[in-house]
């Protein structure tokens, strides 16, 4: 596998941040590794990127329930996402509710809520949304990059199974 075709299978694994693909790509040539070798190469390919870096990657993210998902402007993988975990059917009250806690919690930390929601439902995420708001900066910025790093595997796993 070229360059070129690397970057458009797995450029979108990590959200609006095809330099994890590039970055890998540039460590194994023409070869094409397994799921589990490819989900490793990119995550530490993150955990070895600047905080700066990290920090970008996370703010590429968008909001759970957001504005994106309403002007429909999420990337397809992050609208089948919230849709399986039924983001895309919140009730008013629910949909206010998510509103207020993505505002309170990037205005305490910079940067949005991140988790994997393939496998949650809408109530555990607002659960999860609550609790999460009473950590510190560094106890979220580490849980976002490893939710982060669940919803690349989640991703990777999709496209082998596709």
């Amino acid at each position: 596998m070229n360059k070129s075709e690397f970057i458009a299978a797995f450029g979108g694994i990590y959200e609006h941040s095809p330099w994890v693909a590039e970055r890998v790509q540039s460590l194994l040539g023409d070869q094409r590794p397994d799921t589990n070798t490819l989900a490793k190469l990119m995550a530490d390919c993150v955990d070895n990127a600047s905080e700066e870096t990290q920090l970008e990657l996370i703010r590429a993210h968008p909001d759970l329930a957001g504005k994106a998902q309403i002007a429909g402007e999420l990337t397809a993988d992050s609208t089948e996402e919230q849709s399986r975990a039924g983001l895309d059917q919140c009730s008013a009250e629910e949909f206010e509710r998510f509103q207020m806690l993505n505002e309170s919690y990037k205005k305490k930390f910079g940067f949005p809520f991140i988790k994997a929601v393939r496998k949650s439902n809408r109530a555990e995420i607002l659960q999860a949304f609550e609790a999460r708001l009473e950590n510190d900066y560094d106890t979220e910025f580490e849980i976002a990059l490893m939710e982060i790093h669940k919803i690349a595997r989640f991703r990777l796993d999709a496209m082998e199974q596709g």
